[in-house]
């Protein structure tokens, strides 16, 4: 009898001492569209071809334009703006899609017209 209660004693100490572990793993992707919302430094939701997606911003985020000019965060805050195309790449943190890098699909430059 004393066998068996100090079987069930450890059995139910090894149950307690197990720990379990959970592994993330994470993919880089790109996500491509037209901003309908932007809050800069926050969150960003971007009207793509399969409806609208958001996303939210990472510590540190990445900005260029299309020709691979990189951007300060301040100049991409004038630059990204509702109805803008922009191109970001992201990675999925549970249901979160946090943003890297946003790339704008402009350079800037303005045109000016003469009479």
């Amino acid at each position: 009898m004393k066998n068996l209660i100090a079987a069930l004693l450890l059995a139910g100490a090894s149950a307690f001492a197990q720990t379990s572990t959970t592994t993330t793993t994470t993919t880089t992707m790109t996500g491509t569209g037209t901003v309908t919302e932007f809050t800069p430094g926050s969150a960003m939701v971007i009207r793509e071809e399969s409806g609208p997606v958001s996303y939210r911003y990472s510590d540190t985020v990445t900005y260029s334009t299309k020709k691979g000019r990189t951007l300060t965060a301040e100049e991409a805050r004038t630059r990204i703006r509702v109805g803008a195309p922009v191109s970001v790449g992201y990675t999925t943190v549970g249901d979160d899609r946090v943003i890297s890098r946003v790339e704008i699909d402009e350079d800037g430059e303005v045109e000016v017209e003469r009479d």
